[in-house]
Protein backbone atom coordinates (compact mmCIF):
# COMPACT_ATOMS: atom_id res chain seq x y z
CA UNK A 1 0.00 0.00 0.00
CA UNK A 2 1.49 3.34 -1.02
CA UNK A 3 1.58 5.94 1.77
CA UNK A 4 -0.94 8.35 0.22
CA UNK A 5 -2.78 9.09 3.45
CA UNK A 6 0.00 11.33 4.77
CA UNK A 7 -0.36 13.85 1.95
CA UNK A 8 -1.91 16.60 4.08
CA UNK A 9 0.17 16.10 7.19
CA UNK A 10 3.23 17.87 8.53
CA UNK A 11 6.75 16.40 8.32
CA UNK A 12 6.60 14.75 11.74
CA UNK A 13 3.43 12.85 10.89
CA UNK A 14 4.87 11.84 7.51
CA UNK A 15 7.86 10.24 9.26
CA UNK A 16 5.51 8.33 11.54
CA UNK A 17 3.38 7.13 8.62
CA UNK A 18 6.41 6.13 6.59
CA UNK A 19 7.99 4.30 9.53
CA UNK A 20 4.81 2.40 10.37
CA UNK A 21 4.34 1.28 6.76
CA UNK A 22 7.96 0.11 6.49
CA UNK A 23 7.48 -1.85 9.71
CA UNK A 24 4.41 -3.58 8.31
CA UNK A 25 6.26 -4.46 5.10
CA UNK A 26 9.19 -5.86 7.08
CA UNK A 27 6.98 -7.95 9.34
CA UNK A 28 4.97 -9.25 6.36
CA UNK A 29 8.24 -10.34 4.77
CA UNK A 30 9.35 -12.14 7.93
CA UNK A 31 12.57 -10.12 8.11
CA UNK A 32 14.14 -9.25 11.46
CA UNK A 33 15.21 -5.73 12.40
CA UNK A 34 18.82 -6.90 12.52
CA UNK A 35 18.71 -8.28 8.96
CA UNK A 36 16.98 -5.15 7.70
CA UNK A 37 19.60 -3.02 9.43
CA UNK A 38 22.41 -5.00 7.85
CA UNK A 39 20.87 -4.39 4.41
CA UNK A 40 21.18 -0.62 4.85
CA UNK A 41 24.60 -0.72 6.49
CA UNK A 42 23.13 -0.15 9.93
CA UNK A 43 21.78 -2.02 12.94
CA UNK A 44 18.52 -3.32 14.32
CA UNK A 45 18.29 -0.29 16.58
CA UNK A 46 18.52 2.00 13.55
CA UNK A 47 15.56 0.17 11.97
CA UNK A 48 13.66 0.58 15.23
CA UNK A 49 14.27 4.35 15.24
CA UNK A 50 13.22 4.61 11.59
CA UNK A 51 10.05 2.61 12.15
CA UNK A 52 9.12 4.82 15.11
CA UNK A 53 9.66 7.97 13.03
CA UNK A 54 12.30 9.22 15.47
CA UNK A 55 14.90 10.08 12.82
CA UNK A 56 14.98 11.35 9.27
CA UNK A 57 15.03 8.97 6.30
CA UNK A 58 17.54 8.66 3.45
CA UNK A 59 16.11 7.85 0.04
CA UNK A 60 18.79 5.21 -0.57
CA UNK A 61 17.97 3.42 2.69
CA UNK A 62 14.25 3.36 1.94
CA UNK A 63 14.83 2.18 -1.64
CA UNK A 64 17.05 -0.65 -0.38
CA UNK A 65 14.48 -1.65 2.26
CA UNK A 66 11.66 -1.68 -0.29
CA UNK A 67 13.70 -4.00 -2.51
CA UNK A 68 14.49 -6.21 0.47
CA UNK A 69 10.79 -6.37 1.38
CA UNK A 70 9.82 -7.41 -2.13
CA UNK A 71 8.17 -4.17 -3.26
CA UNK A 72 8.78 -4.21 -7.02
CA UNK A 73 6.12 -1.85 -8.37
CA UNK A 74 7.89 1.30 -9.62
CA UNK A 75 4.98 3.64 -8.85
CA UNK A 76 4.85 2.36 -5.27
CA UNK A 77 8.60 2.86 -4.94
CA UNK A 78 8.19 6.46 -6.13
CA UNK A 79 5.31 7.12 -3.73
CA UNK A 80 7.48 6.04 -0.81
CA UNK A 81 10.47 8.06 -1.98
CA UNK A 82 8.29 11.14 -2.49
CA UNK A 83 7.11 10.79 1.10
CA UNK A 84 10.76 10.52 2.21
CA UNK A 85 11.50 13.84 0.52
CA UNK A 86 8.46 15.51 2.07
CA UNK A 87 9.13 14.06 5.52
CA UNK A 88 12.58 15.65 5.49
CA UNK A 89 11.25 19.14 4.75
CA UNK A 90 11.79 21.41 7.77
CA UNK A 91 8.65 22.52 9.58
CA UNK A 92 7.84 26.21 10.11
CA UNK A 93 9.28 25.87 13.64
CA UNK A 94 12.75 25.11 12.22
CA UNK A 95 13.84 28.73 12.64
CA UNK A 96 13.16 28.45 16.40
CA UNK A 97 15.26 25.29 16.87
CA UNK A 98 17.88 27.12 18.91
CA UNK A 99 15.18 27.98 21.48
CA UNK A 100 13.66 24.51 21.74
CA UNK A 101 15.07 21.30 23.13
CA UNK A 102 14.78 18.43 20.64
CA UNK A 103 11.96 16.78 22.61
CA UNK A 104 9.79 19.89 22.22
CA UNK A 105 10.54 20.17 18.50
CA UNK A 106 9.00 16.72 18.15
CA UNK A 107 5.91 17.88 20.04
CA UNK A 108 5.38 20.99 17.89
CA UNK A 109 5.57 18.81 14.78
CA UNK A 110 3.04 16.35 16.17
CA UNK A 111 0.77 19.15 17.36
CA UNK A 112 0.71 20.63 13.86
CA UNK A 113 -0.27 17.24 12.41
CA UNK A 114 -3.00 16.35 14.92
CA UNK A 115 -6.69 16.29 14.10
CA UNK A 116 -7.71 16.56 17.77
CA UNK A 117 -5.78 17.90 20.77
CA UNK A 118 -7.03 17.07 24.26
CA UNK A 119 -5.22 18.82 27.09
CA UNK A 120 -5.52 19.18 30.84
CA UNK A 121 -3.69 21.97 32.70
CA UNK A 122 -3.39 22.59 36.42
CA UNK A 123 -0.99 25.56 36.66
CA UNK A 124 -1.26 27.66 33.51
CA UNK A 125 -3.60 28.41 30.65
CA UNK A 126 -2.72 25.92 27.86
CA UNK A 127 -0.10 27.34 25.49
CA UNK A 128 -2.48 27.30 22.52
CA UNK A 129 -4.86 29.61 24.42
CA UNK A 130 -2.39 32.06 25.97
CA UNK A 131 -2.31 35.77 25.18
CA UNK A 132 1.00 37.33 24.23
CA UNK A 133 1.42 39.08 27.60
CA UNK A 134 0.47 35.97 29.56
CA UNK A 135 2.90 33.87 27.50
CA UNK A 136 5.65 36.39 28.20
CA UNK A 137 4.92 36.25 31.94
CA UNK A 138 4.97 32.43 31.94
CA UNK A 139 8.27 32.38 30.03
CA UNK A 140 9.98 34.64 32.56
CA UNK A 141 8.68 32.92 35.71
CA UNK A 142 11.75 32.11 37.78
CA UNK A 143 13.99 33.21 34.89
CA UNK A 144 14.18 37.02 35.00
CA UNK A 145 17.62 36.91 33.36
CA UNK A 146 16.19 35.95 29.95
CA UNK A 147 17.63 38.23 27.20
CA UNK A 148 14.86 40.38 25.73
CA UNK A 149 15.41 39.20 22.14
CA UNK A 150 15.25 35.53 23.18
CA UNK A 151 12.10 36.20 25.17
CA UNK A 152 10.51 37.91 22.15
CA UNK A 153 11.25 34.90 19.96
CA UNK A 154 9.87 32.45 22.53
CA UNK A 155 6.63 34.40 22.64
CA UNK A 156 6.50 34.58 18.83
CA UNK A 157 6.89 30.80 18.71
CA UNK A 158 3.89 30.38 21.00
CA UNK A 159 1.81 32.83 18.99
CA UNK A 160 2.81 31.05 15.77
CA UNK A 161 1.55 27.75 17.21
CA UNK A 162 -1.87 29.36 17.71
CA UNK A 163 -2.18 29.91 13.95
CA UNK A 164 -3.17 26.24 13.80
CA UNK A 165 -6.74 27.40 14.37
CA UNK A 166 -6.77 29.70 11.34
CA UNK A 167 -5.94 26.87 8.91
CA UNK A 168 -8.64 25.37 6.65
CA UNK A 169 -8.41 22.01 8.42
CA UNK A 170 -7.87 23.31 11.94
CA UNK A 171 -7.52 20.67 14.65
CA UNK A 172 -10.17 20.50 17.35
CA UNK A 173 -8.91 21.59 20.76
CA UNK A 174 -10.59 20.26 23.89
CA UNK A 175 -9.09 21.81 27.02
CA UNK A 176 -9.88 21.27 30.69
CA UNK A 177 -8.34 23.88 32.99
CA UNK A 178 -8.19 23.70 36.76
CA UNK A 179 -10.18 26.59 38.28
CA UNK A 180 -7.13 27.74 40.25
CA UNK A 181 -5.57 28.93 36.98
CA UNK A 182 -8.22 31.68 36.78
CA UNK A 183 -7.09 33.09 40.12
CA UNK A 184 -3.32 32.89 39.71
CA UNK A 185 -2.27 36.43 38.68
CA UNK A 186 0.68 35.51 36.47
CA UNK A 187 2.00 38.77 35.06
CA UNK A 188 -0.32 40.82 37.27
CA UNK A 189 -4.06 41.48 37.45
CA UNK A 190 -4.38 43.25 34.11
CA UNK A 191 -2.58 40.43 32.30
CA UNK A 192 -4.87 37.91 33.97
CA UNK A 193 -7.99 39.90 33.06
CA UNK A 194 -6.92 40.06 29.42
CA UNK A 195 -6.21 36.33 29.48
CA UNK A 196 -9.63 35.46 30.92
CA UNK A 197 -11.29 37.63 28.28
CA UNK A 198 -9.32 35.77 25.63
CA UNK A 199 -10.58 32.46 27.01
CA UNK A 200 -14.13 33.80 26.85
CA UNK A 201 -13.61 34.76 23.21
CA UNK A 202 -12.12 31.32 22.50
CA UNK A 203 -15.30 29.60 23.72
CA UNK A 204 -17.06 31.04 20.65
CA UNK A 205 -14.63 29.29 18.29
CA UNK A 206 -16.12 26.21 16.63
CA UNK A 207 -12.81 24.35 16.91
CA UNK A 208 -12.39 24.92 20.68
CA UNK A 209 -14.16 23.24 23.60
CA UNK A 210 -13.22 24.65 26.99
CA UNK A 211 -14.19 23.30 30.42
CA UNK A 212 -13.23 24.42 33.93
CA UNK A 213 -12.60 21.81 36.62
CA UNK A 214 -13.98 23.31 39.88
CA UNK A 215 -11.82 23.68 42.99
CA UNK A 216 -13.76 21.12 44.98
CA UNK A 217 -13.23 18.29 42.49
CA UNK A 218 -9.45 18.15 42.70
CA UNK A 219 -7.77 16.37 39.83
CA UNK A 220 -10.40 13.76 38.89
CA UNK A 221 -7.83 10.98 38.80
CA UNK A 222 -5.19 12.94 36.89
CA UNK A 223 -1.73 13.04 38.47
CA UNK A 224 -0.73 16.14 36.54
CA UNK A 225 -1.00 18.01 33.25
CA UNK A 226 -1.08 15.97 30.04
CA UNK A 227 -2.02 16.20 26.39
CA UNK A 228 -3.44 13.55 24.06
CA UNK A 229 -2.80 14.00 20.36
CA UNK A 230 -5.14 12.17 18.00
CA UNK A 231 -4.57 11.91 14.25
CA UNK A 232 -6.82 11.49 11.24
CA UNK A 233 -4.43 9.02 9.59
CA UNK A 234 -5.29 5.44 10.59
CA UNK A 235 -1.57 4.56 10.55
CA UNK A 236 -0.82 6.94 13.40
CA UNK A 237 -1.45 5.91 17.00
CA UNK A 238 -2.83 8.32 19.57
CA UNK A 239 0.02 9.84 21.55
CA UNK A 240 0.06 11.03 25.17
CA UNK A 241 2.53 13.86 25.85
CA UNK A 242 3.86 14.38 29.38
CA UNK A 243 6.33 17.16 30.06
CA UNK A 244 8.74 17.26 33.00
CA UNK A 245 11.69 19.42 34.08
CA UNK A 246 14.30 17.50 32.12
CA UNK A 247 12.35 16.55 29.01
CA UNK A 248 9.17 14.83 27.96
CA UNK A 249 7.56 11.42 27.58
CA UNK A 250 5.62 10.24 24.53
CA UNK A 251 3.32 7.31 25.27
CA UNK A 252 1.77 5.45 22.35
CA UNK A 253 1.20 1.91 23.64
CA UNK A 254 -2.56 1.21 23.52
CA UNK A 255 -2.80 0.25 27.20
CA UNK A 256 -1.01 3.43 28.27
CA UNK A 257 -3.10 5.67 26.01
CA UNK A 258 -6.24 3.94 27.29
CA UNK A 259 -5.42 4.98 30.87
CA UNK A 260 -5.23 8.64 29.87
CA UNK A 261 -8.27 8.38 27.62
CA UNK A 262 -10.30 7.17 30.61
CA UNK A 263 -8.99 10.05 32.73
CA UNK A 264 -9.90 12.47 29.92
CA UNK A 265 -13.42 11.08 29.88
CA UNK A 266 -13.68 11.45 33.66
CA UNK A 267 -12.45 15.05 33.43
CA UNK A 268 -15.05 15.85 30.76
CA UNK A 269 -17.79 14.44 32.99
CA UNK A 270 -16.63 16.11 36.20
CA UNK A 271 -15.73 19.51 34.73
CA UNK A 272 -18.25 22.25 34.13
CA UNK A 273 -20.12 22.17 30.83
CA UNK A 274 -18.99 24.71 28.21
CA UNK A 275 -21.97 26.92 29.13
CA UNK A 276 -21.20 26.71 32.86
CA UNK A 277 -17.58 27.43 32.01
CA UNK A 278 -18.58 30.68 30.30
CA UNK A 279 -20.40 31.75 33.46
CA UNK A 280 -17.35 30.90 35.58
CA UNK A 281 -15.10 32.89 33.24
CA UNK A 282 -17.45 35.89 33.41
CA UNK A 283 -17.46 35.70 37.20
CA UNK A 284 -13.66 35.42 37.33
CA UNK A 285 -13.36 38.39 34.97
CA UNK A 286 -15.63 40.46 37.21
CA UNK A 287 -13.61 39.69 40.32
CA UNK A 288 -10.10 39.75 38.84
Amino acid sequence: MAPDSATGSGPTARRLVLGSQLRRLREASGISREDAGYAIRGSGSKISRLELGRVGFKERDVADLLTLYGVTDQSEHEAFLNLVRRSNEPGWWHRFNDLMPSWFQDYVGLEESAARIQTYEIQFVPGLLQTEKYARAVATQGRPEFPEDELDRRVRLRMQRQKLFTQPKAPRLWAVIDESVLHRPIGGREVLREQIQFLLDATAMSSVTLQILPFELGRSGAEGAFTILRFAEPELPDIVYLEHLCGALYLDKPDEVEVYSKVSHRLAVDAQTPEQTRKTLLKALKHS
